[in-house]
């Protein structure tokens, strides 16, 4: 379907993104879009800055509503949805972002037959380098999934995966970034520690990682390969990833994804 007029349902910084990418991609217009935000200083700035219409009422807005998105925390997600239920189209296409809350417990709380489609974003969409996963609930068809692919692929990539899978690709890419981040500051820290001024650590840090997440996707490589090619035997890098490897690394992520993993079932009720 196309895209037609959207209605957000939450301002904040996803939000935010989700419009701007939007906007600069072409996948719609200022016009079209319409934003509930009970902040009166967030709607001024979202008006100001993408010429987006904005209330503080939802259901100001949801009439002749197309698409609807719910940008809201998953502790308050089913009280946003029954109170705007009675006031959403029979045929909008309803998009959530709430992690953890799947697709059949939207569906619970909305009209009967309500298509759905549920997507895991992340924040390196606010600088259109997201990475966004997405899942057809039971009334949603081929037509739903792909407006909702190409809205998130105007925000980086967006993947179409099976619901089951959704808690599992929540703590890869939804929770990754803070996983990434905890990666450079850990790097410039110990930079520092051997002399290099704190913020020329960070830079070296997040530009390596820059770096090494383009060279992946652009060559193919595999992790395996890319650190073969960068490892000289005796050398510095072997040396160091002898010591990640002795202190548990991999083992360290595996668990932190399991807990993340763990967590979004908590946040579903599951």
């Amino acid at each position: 379907m196309a895209l037609g007029t959207l209605v957000l349902v939450g301002g904040g910084r996803m939000g935010a993104a989700i419009i701007a990418g939007l906007i600069a991609s072409g996948e719609a217009d200022a016009s079209a879009i319409r934003v509930a935000e009970p902040d009166p200083a967030r709607q001024s700035a979202l008006a100001s800055a993408h010429g987006v219409r904005c209330a503080a009422d939802a259901a100001e807005l949801l009439p002749g509503a197309d698409v609807v998105v719910l940008a809201v925390k998953p502790q308050v997600i089913d009280e946003v949805v029954l109170a705007l239920a009675a006031h959403i189209p029979a045929s909008a296409l309803v998009v959530s972002i709430a992690a953890g809350i799947s697709c059949a417990h939207l569906e619970g709380l909305l009209a009967p037959g309500a298509p759905v489609v549920r997507v895991m974003p992340n924040t390196p969409a606010m600088v259109r380098q997201g990475m966004a996963v997405i899942s057809a609930g039971s009334a949603a068809d081929a037509d739903d999934v792909e407006t909702v692919r190409r809205m998130f692929a105007a925000l980086g990539k967006a993947v179409v995966l099976d619901e089951s899978l959704q808690d599992a690709a929540t703590a890869i890419s939804g929770s990754g970034p803070a996983y990434m981040a905890l990666v450079v500051d850990a790097l410039a820290a110990a930079g520092a520690e051997h002399g290099l001024p704190r913020d020329v650590a960070q830079v070296l840090a997040v530009q390596t990682m820059r770096g090494t997440a383009d060279l992946l996707d652009g060559t193919g490589q595999t992790p395996a390969e890319l650190i073969a090619a960068v490892s000289s035997p005796g050398g510095t890098t072997v040396a160091a990833l002898a010591e990640f490897e002795s202190g548990g690394l991999r083992e360290t992520f595996a668990a932190g994804v399991a807990a993340a993993v763990a967590r979004a079932g908590e946040l579903g009720g599951r």
